[in-house]
This record gives structure tokens, sequence and C-alpha cells, in this order.
């Protein structure tokens, strides 16, 4: 089997169920890649079928996302599909300890989007945007009316093909995102969802399922645990984003994946990695999952999962009813130290 195609409504855009973001090698949150790595892992995605690839005209300096994939794709350009996104003002201070991501002010002016459409598409090389997404848009984006009729226009005039947003961690932006999808016209919704943080994806899905919303999945691996990798001894590079969490992450989240274990028995030669990744997929409002990808290792791996055993409807049960009961696990009384690699 090799990775299929699925649509963004009826937009005529359509994206690879397996995707590339490129937030784990273009913006340090990751460790640091250099741009030949970088290139490389990208042309290793698109020669094992992967078609869809994610970046933002906030990753790094002066459009680094979005030139790194221009470059690494421009001889098979027409072969991909490629979402970026706006929503932060370019030219206003990053905040101390700026580490490669994004963290400046939103704005959501007609100018600030003006701006940031003309800055992509030469960027990215092209006239017009593929996926087009307003980056972890707060609630004050979601009521300004001039703002959507100004998306739709240009949707309209097929400047942008398609466009949703891009919600920012799990329950910080459960209210954005439920107005979104229940108030606004929109393509697509990129969100994180996973066995382990079901919620409010859920509630996103059930939303999107009623109005023929495509749903991009981000992070389907809860930061990596869900690839089975980890140990108690587990610590990151202080490069790596994941070197700010705390032990009772790394601990509580173990102990959730032995309850889930019995997904992979029946699967010989299945890993919880690519099973993590088939679950996403038994969703038709799913679209694309995008697993963070750091080595061609995982590329191979995350690849490999369309062509594993679909999930049958006792398993998708027992995931639900595990995650009602926290997997059974007692959360860790005290946070413990970071995670940061000696």
């Amino acid at each position: 089997m090799s990775i299929q195609q699925r649509p963004i409504r009826d937009t005529g855009v359509s994206v690879s169920e397996i995707g590339f973001g490129v937030w784990t090698i273009a913006t340090g949150w990751w460790g640091s890649y250099t741009r030949d790595e970088a290139t490389a892992l990208i042309r290793d995605a698109f020669d094992l079928g992967v078609t869809f690839f994610n970046t933002s005209n906030a990753y790094g300096e002066d459009g680094y996302g979005e030139t790194l994939v221009r470059d690494a794709l421009a001889d098979v350009r027409d072969q991909v599909t490629i979402a970026t996104t706006f929503g932060y003002d370019l030219e206003s201070e990053r905040p101390e300890g700026y580490s490669g991501q994004a963290e400046r002010a939103h704005e959501w002016t007609k100018d600030n989007l003006q701006r940031s459409l003309e800055r992509s598409l030469t960027a990215l090389d092209t006239d017009s945007i593929d996926l087009w997404q307003l980056h972890n848009p707060r609630m004050d984006a979601m009521h300004d009316d001039q703002l959507w009729e100004l998306l739709y226009d240009l949707r309209k005039q097929g400047v942008v093909k398609s466009f949703g947003p891009s919600i920012g961690p799990a329950i910080g932006w459960k209210d954005e995102g439920l107005f979104a999808l229940e108030n606004r016209d929109i393509d697509f919704f990129h969100h994180i969802y996973n066995m382990l943080e079901q919620e409010p994806g859920r509630s996103f899905t059930e939303a999107a399922a009623e109005r023929d919303v495509a749903m991009l999945v981000r992070v389907p691996h809860s930061s990596g645990l869900l690839e089975g990798r980890f140990t108690p001894e587990t610590r990151f590079d202080v490069t790596d984003h994941r070197s700010h969490r705390r032990e009772a992450w790394l601990h509580d989240g173990l102990k959730k994946l032995d309850a889930l274990t019995f997904l992979t028995h029946d699967r010989e030669g299945a890993t919880l990695g690519q099973v993590s990744i088939k679950w996403l997929l038994a969703d038709p409002q799913t679209a694309s999952v995008q697993p963070n990808i750091n080595t061609a290792e995982q590329l191979r791996e995350f690849v490999a999962a369309v062509d594993i055993e679909d999930l049958d409807a006792d398993e998708l049960g027992e995931i639900e009813t595990l995650y009602g009961l926290d997997f059974g696990v007692v959360p860790s009384a005290e946070p413990g130290e970071r995670l940061i690699k000696a």
C-alpha cells in the first residue's frame, strides 16, 4: 500500500495522509539542523511518497521555513502541496529567550495580512497558497469579521486555495477552535491530537464532521511518548524544547503506555508509533497526520504506518475507555526535575 491522497473539502487541494511539518527541522525547538540536513530529510520524505509539507512564515529568520521547503522541492513543485501561516507581526521584537520559534505579537490587520501574503508568495515562489493557516489565533481574531471577509475574498480570487486555523496547544485553545468550526467557513482545521491527548481534539473532530472540515493533525506521538522509545532515564539536549518538561510528564506517560501494549501484540513488526498514526487515520475526517520527524529512521517508520493492519472496533473502543480512565495512572504528586541532558 502506498500513501494515499485525501481531499481538503471541495477546494481541489489534496494532501498526503502522512505529512511533514518542518517545525522539527526549521525552528531550533528540536535541536539544530543545517540547511543541508533539513533539505535531505524533506527530499527523503518526498521519495517515500509524502507530498504534503507544512511550514510557516515565522519559522527562523527572513522566511527561512518557507525558502527551505521551496528550494528542497523546487524541481517537483507541481507534485506537492505546501501549507504556510500568517498572523504574527514579523516586524515586532522577539521576546527574551527566543529559541527559533515564533513568539512575537499577533497582528490581524489588513495591512499585515497583505504583507504576509506577498512575502509568502515570494518566499515560496508561487502565485497562490495551497493551504493558508491562521497561526495560533486567539478569540480576537475569531471575532474579527473584517479579517474573515478578507480571507473569503482571497479564496474567491484563487490567491489562497484553502484556509483554516492552526490552533495552539490543546485545552488552551478549545474555545477558539470550536468557535472557528461552528461559526466560520473554514476548509481545514490544524490541531494537536493523539491517544494520550484526546481532548479537545475529539470535540474538534466531531464539530468538523458536521461541516465537512478536513482535519490536519500534528504531535500524533505526544511529543515522542507514543513512539515507545523513551525510558525513565531519557533526557533531552537543552536545544530540544522537551528539556523543559518535568520528570512527572515522562514517568506518568510511560505508565500510560503500558496500558496500550495490546495494540502491537497481534501486529507483527508494528511499533506503537505506527499504531498511533493508524489510529488517527481511522477517522474519515483526518486528512493528514504530521508526525514529528527528526531522523531518516523515524521517517521510514512513520511512512510505513499506512501498511499496518487497521484497528478494529474493539480496539478503538478500548482506547476510548482507557482514555476516560486516564489509562489507570495516578498522576505524580510532584513535577520533578527538568528533563535536561547532563
